[in-house]
């Protein structure tokens, strides 16, 4: 199948432990882009009330936004409907429809913003904190913006692994989870409403395009202001990734016999591994990071071929609190 798109998923072995907390932004007086709505300062003062944000974050992550938020505005409440599935938002962003309850979405990977926005259930809007943004991670016609990328690794059980995998090291590539000892011993993210599962899956066709020599390793890219790196010779090229995707979903049929469970969300894996009930998982760096530092039995490897998402936050369009709804997006951006 031919596409024609620029992938978010490049090699993260070229990306910065600062750009991997956060992506930078500044500029807080920059104007926004001509066409899309801005937010006056005397704006943000005046605006109040409650905002219905739909977060596919996880929960340490939502109380420490929610708490740090009213903190600076105390005027706006939250409301959180927390769902670390992305793909259930979007879902249930596209049933309210004709209804919209939500004001904001935040979290998850832009590819499960991205198509809201082109069925026009996104409000366009371009943060003055977001000028400064690389403009790969953010859309251009201002849908939704990235604020953090996300490393995909692996969180492994320290205790089961150290007595049950004798001879095995943590994966240093995601073929190594092909290995025959991990039988029955992995738990994956359903692909189909998780933006985890769904990432891993984008990883693997990304990592066996670039094989092919499809596309270019993160190494391989050009630096900013060489001829190559100009806006023309970046731009989105027709690739065709069939061969890519076959040998992807093979490797996924090769998987399928070492995993002894699909969660319903990318949190529900790491807690499972956390509680020895399964010995690893795939799933969110910072999240396995998190849940090592609360003295779980955990700990984090990350293979060579990963990538990464890039963490995006939208308004919804029609929400019932717009004004609100900018403020915090400038907030969190």
């Amino acid at each position: 199948m031919k596409k024609t798109r620029q992938t978010a998923f490049t090699s993260a072995s070229g990306i910065s432990r600062r750009e991997l907390l956060r992506l930078a932004a500044g500029s807080a007086g920059a104007i926004a882009a001509g066409g899309l709505l801005k937010l006056p300062r005397a704006r943000a003062q005046a605006a109040t009330g409650t905002i219905t944000v739909y977060s596919a974050l996880n929960e340490t992550t939502n109380n420490a936004f929610v708490e740090a938020f009213n903190r600076q505005y105390p005027d706006i409440q939250i409301e959180l409907l927390p769902l670390a599935a992305a793909g259930e938002l979007q879902t249930r962003i596209r049933t309210e429809r004709d209804s919209p309850k939500a004001d904001v979405f935040i979290g998850g990977s832009s590819e499960f913003h991205d198509p809201l926005g082109q069925e026009g259930l996104l409000l366009p809007y371009q943060s003055p904190n977001a000028a400064d943004i690389d403009p790969r991670y953010k859309d251009p016609n201002g849908f939704w913006t990235g604020w953090y990328l996300g490393i995909f690794g692996f969180v492994y059980n320290t205790d089961r692994f150290n007595e049950e995998m004798s001879g095995i090291a943590p994966p240093t590539t995601w073929d190594d989870l092909l290995d025959p000892a991990w039988s029955g011993k992995l738990a994956y993210p359903d692909p189909t409403t998780t933006g985890g599962g769904y990432i891993f899956i984008a990883t693997q066709i990304f990592r066996f395009a670039q094989e092919l020599g499809l596309i270019p390793s993160f190494a391989s890219e050009p630096e900013a202001g060489s001829p190559a790196a100009t806006p023309e010779a970046t731009a989105p090229q027709e690739v065709d990734y069939s061969e890519a995707e076959a040998m992807a979903m093979d490797y996924m049929r090769r998987l399928h016999d070492n995993i002894g469970q699909y969660t319903g969300t990318s949190p529900q894996s790491i807690q499972l591994v956390a509680q020895g009930q399964f010995v690893g998982a795939p799933n969110w760096s910072h999240d396995i990071l998190t849940a090592r530092d609360q003295g779980n039995p955990v700990e984090l490897s990350v293979p060579a071929d990963t990538a990464f998402e890039i963490g995006a936050i939208s308004i919804v369009n029609s929400g019932p609190k717009p004004d609100a709804a900018q403020v915090f997006v400038d907030w969190v951006v």
